[in-house]
């Protein structure tokens, strides 16, 4: 189990869980293409593609900074060229860039429901489709997309039903994509936290960072996508996983190590479980 060699693309690797996802792979020696809108420092957010570039060889990996701006097909078509003309291919992408506004119909701008769709949604269709050609040469290639399990109880669309609904697209496109790319032998999966993550997105939409006291770093996430890359042959696809889930398939049982905070009590689970 093991990504050494192998390339990953992955969309808004800036930060966060994407970021992290990104050095645990280069800890195996992989070539991670950090791929994110943030070329310059922001002044409340850490984190650019060229700072998360560095890390990464710093871990091991080799690493190829792009900015990328997910709604531009065009962009993105040739980011995913340079990625594979730098590495000889791409092997797996993971579609973590995502927008995030938790407010109902009656209160939301259609404007930002349209960057919500054009991020979460309509992203995984435009990076999958750009990314194809080259995951069919890989042998094993992998689709990941951070999106939740289905759930069509009420609760989840009541308070932020548009929000919801562009992350269901995700995961009912990631279903398709399993069946649709079976004959190419690529591997297409979901996953999402079981708590919450501590990350900016987390910070900014509950009001500060006292909702860390019940979350887990994004440390989970990354192990657990590390596990669903590095599997072969389809072991795994079409699933629509929970970080803690697919480690316990692994044979994990202690997850105390993720804590961000030891002494902040009960954790909060993410939206869509619990």
């Amino acid at each position: 189990m093991s990504l050494t060699g192998k390339t990953l693309f992955i969309t808004g690797a800036s930060r966060g869980i994407g970021r992290e996802i990104a050095l645990r792979a280069a800890r195996d020696g992989a070539n991670v293409v950090v791929a994110a809108k943030s070329a310059e420092p922001h002044p409340k957010l850490p984190g650019t593609i060229h700072s998360v570039a560095e890390e990464v060889e710093a871990a091991g990996g080799k690493a190829l900074a792009l900015q990328l701006d997910v709604r531009d097909e065009n962009a993105v078509r040739e980011a995913m060229a340079r990625a594979a003309e730098r590495f000889g291919g791409i092997d797996a992408l993971v579609n973590n860039a995502g927008a995030i506004k938790l407010l109902g119909v009656e209160r939301l701008e259609p404007k930002r429901f349209d960057l919500m769709f054009q991020i979460n949604t309509r992203a995984v269709m435009v990076c999958s489709q750009a990314a194809l050609p080259y995951l069919k040469q890989s042998g094993n290639g992998h689709i990941l997309s951070l999106s939740p399990p289905l759930n069509l109880d009420a609760r989840w669309f009541a308070q932020h039903g548009p929000y919801s609904v562009t992350k269901y697209g995700m995961s009912m496109l990631t279903l398709g994509m399993s069946e649709e790319f079976k004959k190419y032998g690529i591997s297409v999966n979901a996953l999402w936290p079981k708590t919450i993550i501590a990350t900016a997105a987390i910070e900014f939409e509950l009001g500060g960072r006292d909702a860390f006291k019940g979350a887990r770093t994004p440390a989970i996430m990354a192990d657990a996508a590390h596990a669903i890359l590095s599997s072969s042959s389809r072991a795994i696809t079409g699933r629509l996983l929970v970080d803690e889930d697919i480690l316990r398939e692994q044979g994990q049982t202690d997850f105390e190590q993720y804590r961000y905070d030891p002494q902040g009590g009960p954790l909060v689970p993410d939206l869509f479980l619990g």
